[in-house]
């Protein structure tokens, strides 16, 4: 068919012929009739002969170098498919004599202008350097050619390149940082993952290290009540030492989106990013999309499992909310059931053992006795890492010995010899027990473990130890080598404390041990017979036989066994194997300095041809321009607590604890700047309304305005980018109360508006939809602008705004309600010293996300109590503490009220500390109710109306209540209801509906809460919450509330 002269009859050969190649059948012997096809004027079956040359021209090099003449006009056909499949086809004949040819056919197809052809070329550059390192430079020269390249098909595989011929060649990319960050999310799947770990790698070359922020914030909390010098100068120094720069933010923020990918490799890729650059305090989001992958095939859930098991040791916290995704389920092959193991133990602490105790209960139970086996060996590291849990995981185990089968019997023995070892006490019965199991256990392993244990604490069972010996003698020759090697040593300790009873049988067990097959029992026997059985020729060691045989054994440490994987990257190859791999590429450490950031500057004139398209950047510039010229001033100053670049309420606003936790840092961290962030929230809209109206009122030219434009795209790649969408982030309600406040003052600024289109949509040309800039490189801020408008016309404009922002947002007072005080510390268990605390439904003095609590202090003994403060703090990751004064001394009988604040990041997670006093510790917690997360919120009933409409769905939780008809009454209702939550009244026009609003006190978001009246004796309870958590919970607090009498 191939020797045919009809085209159709080719074509339907050659798909048989690939159709073979595709089920792995061997065409090789076809290679001469193909060969002749090249030349075929028909694309089709050209196409085809470049795939079958493409899998068999390394093998039959001679005959493909026949038609290397052909394959080199195939590089100036038209069509561009022929044209990469020759190039693939020539890179891939292996032979050393056509590598010029090979050069020059590089050097064309990166200047073509196809792309699916420069993506070839790049491909067929890490071909040639494998098989000639000598042209390194020259393709250096074109890697560096392409680079440049601005087609997103080429991004990857140049990256690739890049990192097979000169991985240590940083300086390539430099110029072309900011444009692969850029492209990463359009990026084919595979080109996505190359990219990120080479701009992982480029990162900790040319960042400083985002991890030294934290610590230094801690230390600036605990040092609250200093003065207030000594308080700036903290801060100065805080913020001196770090600042993350502009294009680290660029890249953590331009990754985030490929959490959400589809493929597994590009989310681990992404994981490993965070990991190992982001600060500390924003890698907890990578955590949902692992779990995520844990629904993947086995072979992806193998990589991540181990991925996850090594972050585990080291961030307990970003895994605990997913606690339950670890579960071992019945149809897990092995090596995940041990992986999720090794995690659930890394994961395991004070507060959740005991749920994990019960599932382990279940995994010894299991049919796969290797899974059962590492399930008892995490019981015993969990009895090691938890003191409070030692006691009853040691009884666990005793337990496990009467159990049938052989190989969990025998893994009790080992964890228990070693939890022994690590707890010294008077376990005798538990080694008497033991010594009985020696008759029915055949492991040698668990045999050995018996004899040692019986040999260390020879002297505590003085009766049992010389029987066991004797037992031991009579099976001696058919024992294993490793019990042998025990049974030496138990004589030997036995013939030092106990030598009356024991030393004929030791004599015995040495001569057996003396003419035993095995050289080191031989070697064994020979040097414990000179050393405890002194004679003439006894050294000097015999003295101190005792000391050596006896002496204090260090106990084992029970280790995760991927507690030394963490110095490789995460997700490679050396990481998985813990063994470095050909071709792993180190991460070099944090510089203490970063290197100059100018080296990454481009031309903006490159980037606005390469990144805007130009019907779309007209039309997109006028609409940013309409809000982002005087946002620009107010970003500086409004978001003045967003030293990472979010701004406090968008990172606020959105669920996700991790985020919730950094941006309580951040604004924390900038306190100096703002009174707090619920009235900065509100004098932000404030501004942003007064800023709007006077930078349209002032008349600027259009040269300033040039010229500022031209200032900030020197510090950023687009800074108008930047501007325009925080503000496009933020909430619903804020960016309709914009765009109505600019319709008033529209006319005002009409002609201003034509101006700035004009004068300024040449130089925006690089607003790129990829260049979602979320941080402010202004360093100091900007004052906000004087009000050119009167304060009367202010006023009308204001009455005009449609966004309920405003009215939403105030907090009123709270509706008064009996105290209910909670235990703290028991006088008994304190000592003498009694605490109850209680919230008082106030603004908290300390940070306005931080929940207000009065704690009362008694002295009940007759002794005055000294030094009484907060000593070491257990808190959940996120939350925060503010700690009283410490107290000097409290009288007897003595009474005193303190006030705390913590931060619970809208969560009823406990916060455990210490109260301390002179001489004692107490542990202590504090867990607060649902309903004191809220501070009450007034609105009017059109308000609430709207919030609900917008709180639908996922956000919305109901249940029906029955009750009496005399609990259905408004002062009932709104009693019980206040008591159990701080919330505010609602007015509302319909008397069977009474409505109650409240916003939580971490994240401002708003909890509207419905009581509904149906007819008869029952209503219906709506929730509706962003916070969908707390609201599921107040729901189930509420419901049982309303239904009694």
């Amino acid at each position: 068919m191939l020797e045919s002269n009809k085209d159709s009859a080719k074509l339907d050969a050659m798909k048989r012929i690939v159709g073979m190649i595709a089920k792995g059948k061997n065409a090789s012997e076809l290679f001469p009739a193909v060969v002749k096809n090249v030349a075929s004027k028909n694309i089709e079956i050209k196409k085809l002969v470049y795939v079958y040359l493409v899998r068999y021209a390394e093998e039959q090099q001679d005959l493909a170098l026949l038609s290397i003449s052909t394959f080199q006009r195939a590089l100036k056909d038209p069509n561009q498919l022929i044209r990469a499949s020759a190039l693939r086809v020539l890179s891939s004949i292996r032979v050393p004599i056509i590598v010029p040819i090979m050069m020059l056919a590089i050097k064309e197809a990166s200047a073509d202008l196809s792309p699916y052809v420069r993506k070839n070329a790049a491909h067929a550059i890490q071909k040639l350097y494998s098989l000639d390192p000598e042209q390194k430079e020259m393709l250096i020269e074109v890697i560096e050619k392409l680079l440049k390249d601005k087609s997103t098909l080429v991004a990857g595989s140049v990256v690739m390149a890049f990192e097979e011929v000169c991985p240590d060649r940083i300086d390539l990319i430099h110029k072309n940082y900011r444009k692969l960050c850029n492209l990463l999310v359009d990026v084919e799947e595979w080109g996505q993952v190359v990219i990120i770990h080479m701009l992982t790698r480029y990162a900790r070359t040319q960042f400083v290290s985002p991890w030294k922020e934290g610590d230094e914030l801690e230390d600036n909390e605990k040092n609250f009540y200093e003065s207030d010098d000594d308080q700036k100068e903290k801060t100065d120094k805080r913020k001196k030492p770090y600042t993350m720069d502009p294009d680290h933010r660029l890249l953590i923020r331009n990754t985030k989106p490929l959490l959400q990918s589809r493929n597994a490799a590009v989310v681990m890729a992404v994981a490993q990013l965070y990991w190992h650059i982001s600060p500390k305090s924003e890698a907890g989001i990578i955590s949902k999309s692992l779990v995520r992958l844990l629904r993947s095939n086995r072979e992806v859930q193998y990589i991540v499992l181990q991925n996850i098991a090594t972050m585990s040791i080291q961030r307990k916290g970003m895994f605990e909310p997913y606690l339950k995704s670890f579960y071992v389920r019945s149809t897990d092959p092995t090596m995940i059931k041990t992986l999720k193991l090794e995690i659930l133990t890394n994961l395991a602490n004070e507060a959740n053992i005991s749920t994990l105790l019960r599932e382990f209960q279940t995994y010894v139970k299991s049919q796969d006795k290797q899974f059962a086996a590492a399930t008892i060996q995490t019981i015993g590291r969990c009895a090691t890492n938890i003191v409070e849990v030692t006691d009853t995981c040691l009884n666990g185990l005793v337990c496990l010995l009467s159990n049938r089968d052989e190989i969990v019997v025998a893994e009790s023995v080992v964890v228990i010899k070693k939890l022994l070892q690590m707890q010294p006490v008077q376990h005798g019965e538990i080694i008497k027990h033991m010594a009985k199991l020696l008759d029915s256990i055949t492991v040698p392993v668990a045999r050995a473990s018996i004899l040692w244990l019986i040999g260390e604490n020879c002297e505590r069972v003085p009766k049992i130890a010389p029987d066991v010996l004797r037992k031991m003698a009579k099976s001696f020759t058919s024992e294993d080598d490793l019990v042998k090697l025990q049974i030496l040593n138990l004589g030997a300790k036995l013939y030092l404390t106990n030598s009356k009873q024991t030393k004929l049988l030791t004599q015995y067990i040495l001569n057996l041990g003396k003419y035993d097959q095995n050289y080191d029992i031989r070697d064994r026997t020979r040097f414990i017979r000179q050393l405890i059985v002194p004679n003439e020729k006894s050294g000097a060691l015999s003295k101190y036989a005792k000391k050596i045989f006896l002496a204090q054994k260090p106990a084992p440490l029970l280790e995760s066994p991927f507690k030394d994987r963490d110095h490789f990257q995460l997700g490679t190859l050396s990481h998985t194997l813990n063994i470095k791999a050909t071709g792993y590429l180190e991460l070099s450490n944090w510089p203490e300095v970063a290197p100059d950031p100018s080296v990454r500057n481009v031309e903006v004139i490159e980037l606005a041809k390469e990144w805007t398209p130009a019907g779309k950047a007209k039309q997109e510039n006028s609409a940013k321009k309409f809000y982002s010229e005087s946002e620009e001033e107010e970003d500086s100053s409004d978001s003045s607590s967003d030293s990472e670049s979010e701004s406090g309420s968008e990172s606020g606003e959105q669920g996700e604890s991790g985020e919730e936790g950094d941006s309580n840092e951040d604004s924390s961290e900038d306190s100096s700047s703002e009174q707090d962030s619920e009235s900065g929230r509100e004098s932000g809209l404030e501004n942003k309304r007064t800023a709007k109206r006077n930078s349209k009122a002032k008349g600027k030219s259009d040269s300033e305005d040039e010229e500022k434009e031209n200032e900030k795209s020197k510090t950023s790649d687009s800074s108008n980018a930047e501007s325009s969408s925080i503000e496009d982030s933020s909430s619903d309600s804020e960016s309709e109360s914009e765009f109505e406040s600019e319709s008033e003052s529209r006319k005002v600024t009409q002609e201003k508006e034509k101006k700035t289109k004009q004068g300024r949509t040449p130089l925006t040309k690089d607003v790129s939809l990829l260049d979602l800039d979320d941080f402010n490189p202004v360093s100091t801020p900007v004052a906000l602008p004087i009000p050119a408008l009167s304060p009367s016309l202010m006023a009308d404009l204001e009455g005009l705004n449609l966004s309920t922002s405003s009215s939403v947002i105030s907090v009123s007072t709270p509706v008064f309600v009996p105290t209910k005080t909670h235990v703290l510390l028991h006088r008994m268990s304190g000592k003498g010293l009694a605490a109850h605390y209680f919230f008082p439904r106030q603004p908290c003095i300390f940070g306005d996300k931080m929940v207000s609590i009065q704690i009362t202090l008694n002295n009940t003994t007759d002794q005055k109590i000294e030094n009484i403060h907060i000593g070491e703090k257990k808190l959940p990751i996120g939350l925060k503490m503010h700690v009283f004064n410490p107290i000097d001394s409290l009288e007897p009988e003595g009474s005193i009220t303190v006030s705390m604040g913590i931060d619970f990041c809208d969560s009823t997670q406990t916060a455990s500390f210490q109260l301390c006093t002179k001489d004692d510790c107490f542990s202590v917690n504090i867990q607060p109710p649902v309903g004191e997360l809220l501070l009450p919120v007034a609105m009017s009933e059109k308000d609430f109306k709207k919030e609900q409409g917008m709180l639908t769905g996922m956000n919305e939780t109901s249940a029906v209540i029955i009750a009496a008809p005399q609990n259905f009454t408004p002062s009932v209702i709104f009693q019980k209801v206040v008591n159990i939550a701080n919330v505010g009244a609602v007015p509302s026009g319909q008397d069977n509906i009474h409505r109650f609003a409240a916003k939580t006190v971490h994240s401002g978001s708003l909890m509207l809460v419905t009581v509904e009246l149906k007819e008869g004796s029952t209503a219906q309870l709506i929730i509706n919450t962003e916070k969908t958590v707390i609201g599921s919970v107040l729901l189930r607090e509420l419901k049982p509330v309303l239904s009694q009498g």
